[in-house]
């Protein structure tokens, strides 16, 4: 009888292990964890129990999640320019199993670039003025909007060109008026194609007081990519864009000096550097 109890509490203790290890048993990987102020990073979960999607945050901000396969799900996060280099907390959960993962900001150090230009370049009149903020708050309702995945695997640059001003550089024009750089420029030739970055939907096609002809794609789960300077559209508001699709053309409208392609990426509503979003390893 004591032999027979003993096997009994042990086979319970074996049957009640395995169910806490298999409820535990996902695997959730950041990569790269250690970024610049203003890159993005995944969030991947494989082995997972569970049809449901996990939820996430950094910093306040949601990070949404998609499917990847069989108990597979795959996020897309960014830090902002200014986030503080250091250790910071992304709060997981999948089901009722809440998890602290964690990401490190390193320390800095971006470009800075002076420019003198001509005085109607830098100062605007109240009318422009007006113009730029009712723009920049209607591309910000825009950018806040998360809607299902569109992207598939790895993002692209629309051009396969040189950068000439890249990410995060700081602007000192006329020795005054200081600003950041939000996205990267690419050179280019007049007319030259550009190309979707990856896998979206169109949601504005038209002329910007500082883009000048502006196209924005939405790729679903919070990411955006902005093309601007453009001298013609190749879309409209609405359009299902695959990747690698010709969207427009070089040009120099808008606040520019000469022809390029000013490529931004939004990520949760963040400016996010377009070199990292390109280096992620989505597969």
């Amino acid at each position: 009888m004591r032999y027979g109890t003993i096997l009994f509490f042990c086979i319970s203790a074996i049957f009640i292990f395995s169910i806490y290890a298999s409820a535990d048993a996902f695997q959730i990987e950041v990569v790269p964890d250690e970024i610049s102020p203003g890159e993005a990073f995944t969030i991947k979960v494989t082995g997972a129990k569970t049809s449901r999607l996990p939820t996430a945050s950094l910093a306040k901000k949601k990070i949404y999640f998609s499917r990847c396969g069989e108990g597979c799900f795959i996020a897309i996060g960014a830090v902002g320019i200014e986030a503080k280099p250091g250790n910071h907390t992304i709060k997981l959960r999948i089901e009722d199993k809440k998890k602290n993962l964690s990401l490190i900001v390193k320390h800095t150090s971006f470009p800075v670039l002076r420019l003198t230009l001509a005085k109607d370049k830098v100062f605007l009149s109240p009318d422009d003025m007006m113009r730029a903020k009712r723009e920049d708050k209607r591309l910000k309702s825009i950018c806040q909007i998360v809607s299902e995945r569109l992207w598939e695997g790895k993002f692209i640059l629309p051009l396969e060109n040189d950068i000439s001003t890249v990410f995060g550089t700081k602007r000192i024009i006329n020795e005054k008026m200081i600003s950041i750089h939000r996205g990267m420029d690419l050179k280019g030739q007049e007319g030259e194609e550009v190309k979707a970055s990856n896998s979206g939907r169109a949601v504005l096609a038209e002329e910007l007081f500082f883009g000048g002809n502006t196209i924005i794609l939405d790729h679903g789960q919070g990411i955006y990519t902005i093309y601007m300077h453009l001298s013609k559209f190749n879309v409209k508001p609405e359009d299902i864009i695959f990747k690698g699709d010709i969207i427009g053309f070089v040009g120099s409208s808008g606040r520019s000096t000469g022809p390029h392609l000013h490529f931004g990426v939004k990520v949760m509503d963040i400016n996010t550097n377009p070199v990292s979003l390109v280096k992620l390893d989505l597969q």
